[in-house]
């Protein structure tokens, strides 16, 4: 599987953050509390919805199971002005990204393996230290192997 590289431009996102770990995922109860709410999200730029994740500098290189780290439920919007009651706001820096265009399980990380363990050292290039995320279009279906997402990994040249 062979991504596209691009550089997003800056994105404003809004939405709610849940602190997890792989080893305590708790993604469904994310999804679970943004999902109810989405529609008080009234200046939307896509009905995609994009599920962010920020680790800390280290997370790979010294990875374990339970290293912490920030997962975001939200939609881009375009601005600040109408955030609704306990959402949260997100600016996603501009950057050069991986883009791998999935189909397949949600819950299958055998994709992740392939990028972070096979693909990103034998490419010209290295993870940077910026949000993971993915976009969730039309064709996402939640746990349906036809389902369809775009994987957004950070990278820099070597």
């Amino acid at each position: 599987m062979t991504p596209r590289i691009e550089t997003t431009s800056e994105k404003k996102l809004v939405g709610k953050r849940l602190s997890m770990s792989f080893a305590n995922y708790k993604i469904g109860e994310l999804w679970k509390n943004f999902i109810p709410r989405r529609k008080d999200i009234t200046n939307n730029l896509t009905n995609d919805l994009i599920s962010l994740a920020v680790y800390q500098p280290t997370h790979f290189a010294d990875f374990k199971p339970t290293n912490e780290f920030e997962r975001w439920a939200t939609v881009e919007v375009s601005d600040f002005d109408n955030v609704p009651n306990e959402m949260e706001t997100f600016v996603l820096t501009s950057g050069l990204y991986a883009v791998f265009d999935y189909k397949g399980l949600n819950t299958d990380n055998s994709i992740f393996q392939y990028i972070l363990g096979t693909w990103l050292p034998n490419s010209n290039y290295v993870l940077d230290n910026r949000p993971h995320f993915e976009v969730l279009g039309d064709k996402y279906k939640n746990n349906d192997p036809t389902s369809e997402e775009e994987i957004w990994i950070p990278i820099k040249t070597k």
